[in-house]
């Protein structure tokens, strides 16, 4: 079989284009805003290769012997030439003209140079007291003694009586004449124009098309049509419409008590004597004995309060912390304004490290730092056995936002912390406890129910036991 190439005479042929430019000497053409070009070329070469069976021989039996085949090359190369304009950058020179400022039809650029001063020097007295008095009244920055109009140059004949300037000030307004009245007032004579108040018809069509038509549905307007009106005051309590009801009926309504009596939906609320509530008794806790109980695991000890108790020194503290390591009844832990430090704190994280039957702590209003604050939240990852963690009102009342967000990042590892007493300045950080919070939640609840479930199954198929 033979292969026959035959090459195209297709090719393109290529023209340069040419481009003529006229060269200027200098001083001959002073206008700079003439365009300057920049030549770009692009030269592209495509090959196209083309087969083609020409001529081809069979034998007796009709199989082919040889074939002929014809190639053709076709080359075309393509310049593309463009022209850039240049950016020429011209300076130009704008002049604004500005008018002067005038005062009284003179320019006040021209006391630009006076000395205030020898201004000042040269008035009188009464020229600089009338001068001292055009100031505005409203200045701040002035004393108020300088912005009052009023001057008293009388001086004074003696020391203050307050009881004979009252007394004096009284005389003068009894002997003061009254301004004349233009109309004498004349018993059953109106003076003046009389007011006549609109009409009532008016106010009601007013009204009465302003109204907004709102369909509430068959249902509705058949349960609120035939509603008591104690009803629907209990129903504007549960729905928030505090503007539409007085606080007795409100309150009343949330406490499930009965509606005061003679006030109506239209009742007047009078205001009420205040109630007086004692005051809590002061906590007795005996903090040694407590200590004791701690460090001795007593059954029976499963809350502990010290709250409000001032006199606890960083010694008790740390003996407690230090017995509640070992302790494995106590649930709750209260110690809400003691005066705890950071030292104490750092001893209390390192206690709830290793306590693991702990499920309440409240540390609220205390003086802890933002940084102790993390430890402590750090610490509730070791055992997981916190559910309950309150730790607002500290010294510093602003976290900020890396803090924040440690604490966050923190709150997101622990799968049993099911409520946090911490304020939040961020809405990220706040919504993403908020929400890691309750899916904690959701998940408890519902394994709580698959127990359930699962124990109600097991007593409806336990087998009955053989007799014997």
């Amino acid at each position: 079989m033979e292969v026959m190439e035959t090459h195209g005479d297709n090719d393109v042929n290529l023209q340069d284009n040419e481009v003529k430019e006229e060269v200027l000497e200098d001083g001959e053409n002073d206008d700079d805003d003439e365009p300057k070009y920049d030549e770009e070329q692009d030269v592209k070469e495509e090959v196209d290769v083309k087969v083609e069976p020409k001529d081809m021989v069979l034998d007796e039996n009709g199989a082919t012997v040889e074939e002929t085949y014809e190639i053709t090359t076709t080359r075309r190369k393509t310049t593309t030439t463009r022209y850039k304009i240049q950016e020429t950058s011209a300076s130009h020179k704008k002049s604004t003209m500005t008018t002067a400022a005038k005062l009284y039809g003179k320019d006040l650029s021209d006391y630009d140079d006076v000395d205030v001063d020898e201004l000042l020097s040269q008035l009188t007295p009464e020229e600089i007291n009338m001068l001292a008095k055009e100031v505005d009244p409203d200045d701040s920055f002035m004393p108020p003694s300088q912005r009052c109009s009023y001057e008293c140059d009388k001086s004074p004949t003696g020391p203050l009586n307050r009881k004979k300037l009252i007394e004096h000030i009284n005389k003068q307004a009894l002997e003061t004449p009254d301004i004349p009245e233009l109309k004498p007032y004349v018993p059953g004579v109106v003076r003046g124009k009389k007011w006549i108040p609109p009409s009532q018809d008016n106010i009601k069509e007013k009204q009465a098309d302003e109204q907004i038509a709102i369909d509430l549905g068959e249902e509705y307007e058949q349960a609120l049509s035939s509603a008591t009106q104690d009803e629907i005051i209990d129903l504007a309590a549960i729905l928030g419409f505090h503007s539409m009801m007085n606080q007795d009926q409100y309150h009343a309504s949330l406490l499930n008590t009965g509606q005061p009596v003679g006030l109506g939906w239209d009742g007047i609320t009078k205001a009420s004597q205040p109630k007086v509530f004692p005051m809590d008794p002061p906590n007795d806790t005996d903090v040694d004995a407590s200590i004791k109980q701690v460090r001795e695991d007593d059954r029976d000890l499963v809350d502990l309060n010290l709250n409000n108790i001032k006199n606890i020194s960083e010694e008790k503290f740390i003996q407690l912390f230090e017995a509640l390591e070992g302790n494995t009844h106590l649930e709750a832990l209260s110690l809400t304004n003691v005066g705890l430090t950071d030292r104490t704190a750092m001893r209390l994280a390192e206690a709830m490290e290793k306590n693991s039957t702990l499920r309440v702590l409240n540390v609220e209003t205390n003086f802890i730092s933002p940084t102790v604050m993390v430890r402590l939240i750090r610490a509730l990852l070791n055992t997981k056995s916190i559910e309950e963690f309150r730790c607002s009102n500290q010294r510093s009342q602003v976290l900020g936002n890396k803090i924040e967000m440690e604490i966050t990042h923190l709150v997101e590892q622990n799968p049993t912390l099911l409520r946090l007493g911490l304020h939040l300045e961020f809405n990220d950080a706040r919504h993403r406890v908020a929400a890691h919070l309750q899916r904690n939640i959701d998940r408890i609840r519902k394994d709580l129910t698959l127990r359930l479930q699962f124990r109600f199954f097991n007593m409806n198929h336990r087998k009955p036991a053989l007799i014997q």
